[in-house]
């Protein structure tokens, strides 16, 4: 029962040696665009309102701001398509800054993004909701919270099924919000047309006026300081860059092209209602936001016949934003695990964060993502004044780490590349900008919540290095045990030994070739001295994020699981045993284990299996999550099915003694 609810809910497995996989799963630009891009397109509903609020009486800088939005938007499009070309695998500022600038600088970037993907969860739900409830009576707002829970929890459980899936289910909601917006913000501005000619003279006259008053110095940092607070308005811009590996091949083209759609519909989105903001006089009411004034005022007199349809066109627009929001939380679903297996296959974060499910997601990342989405809203209580705040700091960290890596690559290969000059202009101009809000927008709000945001990142920093220092010495640790075991003293059989059919057998478990996978060899003999005759060595080829990119990276994983096994074999024989080895490629390692183990025993009648497993001097809950307890699963799992599981220790002492 509960296997069929699982496969109802999530869906069934996929078929992770199909030839054709990568490509069932890859994204199309389109695609890509209502996946990816939901994130910047939903800033609209948010980033365009905190700009124009911010400016106080001084109204007439919007069309400033609409300038400056329009051109930061491709500024910042036209730098990350330069990463996706030079970084088509994924990774985006993570790898961007790693490669570029050096680890601490990579991991700080990584932390960034990874806090920044949880606050675009909790700011897309909470904004969705906020749209939603725009409309409703003012008494339903106590079922705010409760609603954007829910939310999270069903946006989870969606992605878990697959991310081209969750896309899918959540392109007509996307159609339908840019069908509504395009119209209206048409209506919003060409309904004002006789005003646009004088509108740019009447911008300068109420300019020059402000500067008599206030000054130069004055007005610009009016200016600015809108111009910073609305820096949510590109946030998502980054995200193709993070996850080109889900795209459709050629991948660098197809990101392009996906990052062309985002800048044309983001500049045209968030430029366009700004403008209206500023030619409809639209004001800020209470438990309303800036849009839903704006729709409602532009839809008022809409008929049908007699029949008043502005109401009902306000309600579709309004739920196509909120719903809009809810699908902009899929990009922290999608990029954010992606940037967190990453950071795992680096070893900067527990390596189970880079395990595949059976549906070829990474699952442990989707649901952290969705737990700590759901904390942060708990905490700031859904409010998006808030939320913003926190959100639009990393963002603007990653952007500039990003753009810094980007500028210094520019300039050391400046005498191999044609047009570095032009790229290097970009990267520069974009660091500069979004160096700038980052600036701004944390010490103008770093006492009203920003700080959160920052003690956040500071604290997962922290915890990477932490964990990284403890994967090195223990990678020292076998090291050192490779060292003494690889190299053992044997001589070749002169015949290879032969299978005795109703002897006992030794069914080892192994990974990689190297000490682990020896000192498990050598102490079944120890232990049990020339009884086992026959070794059996098993061993999962597991299919991470890091290998899932392509045929080839599977048909290369196999290929090393095979020759490592073979090693396992000649060193048996060389030891006078008869030894085999059996293997297969998965995603979920102690499935995979318990099959082969199962099928052994149904081909050898005296077989025992034997796992190693590192033990810790100081075993804890830390030392538990950031390694497999591989042996313990299986031998739990086999157990109850009358084979006989032996695990052998190996000790981890705290200064790096193994035995």
């Amino acid at each position: 029962m509960r296997e069929r609810l699982r496969g109802l809910l999530l869906g069934g497995p996929k078929n992770l040696l199909d030839p054709h996989i990568h490509r069932s799963l890859a994204l199309i630009a389109f695609f890509a665009w209502v996946g990816l891009g939901s994130d910047g397109l939903s800033s609209s509903a948010y980033g365009p309102e905190e700009a124009f609020l911010h400016l106080g009486g001084h109204v007439h800088l919007a069309l400033f701001l609409v300038v400056a939005t329009v051109l930061t938007v491709f500024l910042i499009s036209a730098s990350y398509s330069q990463i996706i070309e030079l970084f088509p695998t994924g990774g985006g500022g993570y790898l961007v800054a790693t490669k570029l600038l050096g680890p601490t600088p990579g991991i700080v970037s990584g932390c960034a993004l990874v806090v920044d993907y949880v606050l675009t969860i909790s700011i897309s739900v909470a904004s969705g909701v906020d749209a939603i409830f725009s409309f409703l009576p003012l008494e339903w707002q106590a079922l705010k919270l409760p609603a954007e829970f829910v939310m999270v929890l069903g946006l989870t459980g969606l992605n878990l099924r697959g991310v081209k899936e969750s896309v899918v289910v959540l392109t007509p909601i996307f159609l339908a919000f840019m069908l509504s917006h395009i119209v209206l913000i048409a209506q919003g501005i060409l309904g004002h047309s006789t005003a646009l000619p004088h509108l740019m003279s009447d911008t300068v006259a109420d300019t020059h006026r402000a500067v008599s008053e206030l000054g130069l110095f004055g007005v610009v940092v009016i200016f600015l300081r809108a111009f910073s607070l609305g820096g949510g308005t590109y946030t998502g811009i980054e995200a193709v860059s993070n996850s080109t590996d889900i795209l459709h091949e050629p991948r660098i083209q197809t990101g392009k092209r996906t990052m062309l759609y985002m800048a044309i519909s983001l500049s045209f989105t968030a430029g366009g209602i700004l403008l209206c903001y500023l030619l409809n006089g639209v004001q800020h009411q209470e438990g309303r936001t800036l849009n839903a004034s704006l729709w409602e005022l532009l839809t008022a007199g809409w008929h049908v016949g007699d029949t008043n349809v502005g109401p009902a066109v306000v309600w579709i627009t309004l739920l196509s934003e909120g719903a809009l929001l809810f699908v902009a939380a899929q990009t922290g679903f999608v990029a954010g695990p992606r940037t967190i297996a990453a950071m795992a296959v680096d070893s900067w974060v527990p390596k189970r964060f880079a395990h595949l499910s059976e549906r070829l997601v990474t699952q442990n990342g989707v649901i952290t993502m969705g737990v700590a989405a759901a904390a942060v809203l708990l905490y700031t209580l859904g409010s998006v004044k808030i939320l913003i705040v926190m959100y639009s700091i990393n963002v603007f960290m990653t952007f500039t780490l990003s753009q810094l890596g980007m500028v210094r690559h520019w300039w050391n290969t400046r005498r191999e590349q044609r047009h570095w000059r032009r790229r290097f202009i970009i990267a520069s101009i974009g660091t500069a900008v979004t160096g700038l809000i980052l600036v701004v927008t944390s010490v103008v709000k770093f006492g009203e919540g920003g700080w959160v945001t920052l003690v956040a990142t500071g604290a997962l920093v922290a915890f990477c290095f932490v964990v990284r220092s403890h994967y090195r010495r223990v990678k020292s640790m076998l090291r050192s045990l490779d060292d003494v075991l690889t190299n053992l003293p044997l001589s070749e059989p002169k015949s290879p030994p032969e299978l005795e059919p109703n002897g006992p057998t030794a069914i080892v478990l192994v990974e990689s070739y190297g000490g682990l996978g020896i000192h498990t060899l050598l102490s079944t003999q120890r232990m049990f001295p020339r009884h086992y005759r026959n070794i059996v060595f098993c061993s999962v080829g597991l299919v991470d994020s890091g290998q899932f990119k392509g045929v080839a990276d599977v048909q290369a994983l196999e290929d090393k699981v095979r020759a490592d096994l073979e090693k396992y074999v000649q060193l048996a024989q060389r030891m006078g045993f008869y030894a085999e080895y059996r293997y297969t490629l998965g995603t979920d390692l102690i499935s995979e284990l318990e099959g082969m183990c199962l099928d052994l025993t149904k081909e050898f009648r005296r077989c025992v299996v034997f796992a190693g497993q590192l033990v810790f001097q100081r075993e804890n809950i830390f030392t538990r999550s950031l390694h497999h307890e591989t042996a313990f699963s299986i031998q739990r799992r086999l157990q109850f099915a009358g084979v006989q599981v032996i695990i052998l220790p190996i000790r981890v002492w705290e200064h790096l003694r193994a035995a």
